[in-house]
């Protein structure tokens, strides 16, 4: 039980800021939004949208973080 718990954490700490680092890095995946990409990214209606639901807060930080960053860098194509 614990080993689970411990793998769930694991995959968690993996996946966070993922949709926040891919609308950045990734050309195209970004789809323009210049203010909190990532947390658009992972409300995105996917297959995979069960798993995004843990990068989700993870994202927001990330975002809002990044927020300067983004206002003076203009849209992500």
């Amino acid at each position: 039980m614990v080993l689970r718990l411990l793998i769930v954490a694991l995959v968690a700490c993996l996946l966070s800021g993922c949709g926040s680092i891919i609308s950045r890095a990734v050309p195209g995946q970004g789809h323009g939004n210049q203010y909190y990409p990532g947390v658009q990214w992972a409300m995105r209606d996917s297959a995979w949208r069960y798993i995004t639901v843990l990068d989700l807060p993870l994202s927001l930080v990330f975002d809002t973080l990044l927020l300067p960053i983004d206002a003076s860098h203009g849209p992500y194509e």
